[in-house]
């Protein structure tokens, strides 16, 4: 079995199961064995009658009597294979399910950071191939390991019994097959791991061609992509051929091994019972029990009981080769250190203001070697609606994402109603915060769920749902859909225009109704029109609400309360637009240049 920090209590939790699948596998292994000494004994008997004379009475009664047995044992094998594989593959299924959801919490709570490093393919690759490549284990594994165990040792018993000079032609060969397993194990392991390796690079480039789609397209680069797909798709082709031809390798010496021995058996115990035959019953001094064609029938009845659970013990070797190495992998991603986490005594953000402090704040993104933003002091009073702007790169999106502690940062910089961000409780903060991100994300479900998504799981509010959809401006376009608020949005929202998408998740921030609310360039691509409404809307639906608007157009800032100049991760100036005209050259020089385009797009 594989064994690991992560499974060993899951074989504790379906234990039973275990237990029931490899008792009701030892009980179909014991009684298989019937069938070739209930086969012998017929074959015993046919043998001893008279051409040419009718069956005797209770010749024909013991006959039946086994063909009754046999046939008992054929339902029993039935009965006892349903329990088995009903038992081992529930738990193997149990516990895959359960690992996957470790690997799903584990997921939810690495940072940003993570994901950065790690691309979208090879963590599809971990939650696919190599969850399923241990449940095969898991479940298979477990027969494989029991058939080849038990059913190996009861049929040597058998086999002893009826004849042990035989046995040994046998059972020899057995050991040769366990160290040859030994010795390919290892080169199967690094195989797989090349193998997975390669698809992951597979599920990596399909992933980023379908996410890219509309690019390729729009370049008209499908050809390009599709030949430098076939070079992916070639070396992970060229992977498992390799895999395969070392797996093949390893099963047919197996089958020759197998083979040979079955050979030597019909060959020496056809001779002795030749032998025996032509000597009227007497043999020789050699040591044997086989007397009759009924014995040899049942001895080759027991080796080739066997048979399977050699041939498994070749299976069990590759998968578990496979598995061992899949589980590292899933290991490897379950040990990664969650950088965000909660402090040992968190605090609690209690009837949230909104006031949020910035002091002496610096930060640099990990493996940069330059700071993002240094030295950042200002103080946002609850109720304020403030606007953040300054060139692409100064540093603003970064700004507001520390507010929800998507990054570790020195403790003291940034506060929340005076309460340090490094102390509060992350689920408790995000509670507290509403986030319209750059991309505006949408799932794949309907518009309704979508606005309600932080109310996912309780019951649907539509009168909250409608205002929050007027708050964005964007009720009477979903109104004007066929199926209005039920319409699914569609993969990332693609069914929708980037302005309703922009709109939608503006509503559903509003939704959450939270003391705080970030919204990230969240109406660059809706009208002017549009962006009065929404903008006039927050100053009176979110009154006495902290909100804080990043902007790429001034207009979009112009008329709130304050606005935040960052300039190459400064801090240029804080302070109303009226006096930002005044002290702020990169305010001015935005002012000016969106003057300058009003005027040129007036005269065009």
């Amino acid at each position: 079995m594989i064994f690991g920090k992560y499974i060993k209590g899951l074989y504790k939790k379906y234990l039973i199961f275990f237990i029931i699948g490899v008792l009701a596998t030892i009980a179909v292994d014991w009684v298989q064995l019937y069938l070739p000494e209930y086969l012998g004994n017929v074959v015993n008997i046919v043998s001893e009658l008279e051409p040419g004379k009718a069956i005797p009475q209770d010749v024909m009664n013991k006959m039946l009597i086994y063909l009754g047995l046999i046939i008992a044992i054929g339902f029993a094998l039935f009965a006892g294979r349903v329990i088995w594989r009903f038992s081992l593959f529930y738990a193997s299924k149990r516990m895959e399910a359960d690992i996957r959801k470790m690997m799903f919490e584990k997921a939810e709570q690495l940072s940003v950071t993570y994901y950065h490093s790690n691309k979208v393919g090879n963590i599809m690759s971990w939650f696919t191939t190599d969850l399923e490549t241990i449940e095969e284990f898991l479940g298979w594994g477990a027969i494989m390991v029991a058939d080849a165990i038990f059913m190996t040792i009861f049929a040597a018993i058998k086999m002893f019994n009826c004849d042990w000079m035989l046995s040994l032609i046998a059972i020899v060969p057995i050991l040769l097959i366990a160290v040859w397993g030994a010795l390919v194990e290892k080169v199967m392991s690094i195989k797989w791991k090349e193998r997975q390796e390669s698809f992951d690079k597979v599920y990596d480039y399909a992933q980023e061609s379908f996410s890219g789609i509309r690019v390729i397209k729009a370049f008209v680069k499908e050809t390009q992509q599709v030949h430098a797909f076939a070079k992916v798709a070639k070396q992970n082709k060229d992977t498992n051929v390799n895999f395969v031809r070392v797996s093949v390798v390893f099963d047919i010496i197996i089958e020759i091994i197998i083979t040979i021995i079955f050979t030597l058996i019909l060959s020496v115990g056809g001779w002795i019972v030749i032998t025996m035959v032509q000597n009227g019953g007497a043999m020789s001094e050699l040591p044997h029990r086989i007397h009759n064609a009924g014995d040899l029938v049942a001895f080759t009845g027991y080796f080739d009981s066997i048979i399977w659970p050699m041939i498994a013990m070749g299976q069990v070797i590759t998968m578990y080769s496979r598995a061992k190495t899949s589980m590292g992998r899933v290991t490897n991603f379950l040990d990664s250190d969650v950088e965000i986490h909660n402090s040992e005594n968190p605090v609690m953000l209690e009837n949230c203001q909104g006031k949020i402090e910035f002091k002496n704040f610096s930060f640099k993104y990990p493996d940069s070697d330059y700071g993002c933003i240094k030295d950042v002091n200002f103080v946002i009073n609850p109720g304020e609606i403030v606007g953040v702007v300054g060139r692409v790169g100064s540093g603003k999106t970064t700004l507001v994402n520390v507010l929800l502690h998507l990054f570790n940062i020195e403790k003291g910089t940034v506060l929340i109603d005076d309460l340090d961000v490094m102390d509060i409780d992350i689920t408790n903060l995000r509670d507290n915060v509403a986030y319209v991100p750059q991309d505006n994300f949408l799932f794949s479900n309907s518009l309704a769920n979508n606005i309600s998504f932080a109310n996912e799981g309780k019951e649907i509010d539509n009168d909250a749902i409608l205002k929050a959809a007027e708050f964005s401006d964007v009720a009477d376009n979903i109104a004007a859909f066929p199926k209005q608020y039920e319409t699914v949005s569609g993969e990332r929202g693609q069914t929708l225009s980037g302005g309703q998408k922009q709109r939608v998740a503006i509503a559903r921030a509003f939704f959450k109704q939270a003391p705080i609310m970030i919204m990230d360039d969240s109406v660059s691509a809706v009208d002017v029109k549009t962006e009065e409404t929404i903008l006039n809307n927050i100053r009176e639906k979110r009154k006495g609400k902290t909100t804080i608007l990043i902007a790429s157009r001034v207009s979009t800032v112009s008329h709130l309360d304050k606005i935040i100049v960052l300039s190459n991760g400064t801090l240029e100036a804080f302070d109303t637009p009226a006096n930002l005209m005044k002290n702020s050259p990169t305010y001015q020089r935005m002012v000016a240049l969106q003057e300058l385009e009003k005027e040129k797009g007036g005269n065009d």
